[in-house]
Formats: structure tokens, C-alpha cells, sequence
């Protein structure tokens, strides 16, 4: 499940969502947690949603969802 960052450099701002392509792909739990829940403050979110980006980043390009055009 694609969570997008909530993070306004990302483009998150009242009634819109982040950029799509600044999203994590999360199991239904860590996506309710990370939108919802209480469990994290917001550096802790921040630091969570970051390392997700990035870590679906890489998944993308070992299954060569993603490439560099050249």
C-alpha cells in the first residue's frame, strides 16, 4: 500500500497530498500508524517516513521498476 509523506516539503499542505513520488510502500498497520497513530512523534515520523522512501526506492530498482534514462 502506497502511504504518501506527510512532510511539506513534499508538497503535504491543508487538504493536499504529497507528491506521488515521494511515497513508502508500508503494510496496512505501519500506514495506519504512521497517518494516525500515536505511537511516534513527529521526528520520529519524520525519520520513519524518510528511511521508507528511501528503502521503496531501492525495491523499485532491484525490480527494475525504476531506471535511469540515458
Amino acid at each position: 500500500m502506497a502511504a504518501h509523506s506527510n512532510l511539506l516539503e513534499h508538497g503535504k499542505g491543508k487538504g493536499l497530498k504529497a507528491h506521488d513520488s515521494m511515497h513508502a510502500w508500508l503494510c496496512y498497520r505501519c500506514h495506519t500508524e504512521y497517518d494516525q497513530g500515536a505511537k511516534m512523534n513527529r521526528e520520529e515520523k519524520r525519520d520513519f517516513i524518510l528511511a521508507a522512501i528511501c528503502k521503496t526506492y531501492q525495491r523499485m530498482w532491484e525490480q527494475e521498476l525504476i531506471k535511469v534514462k540515458g
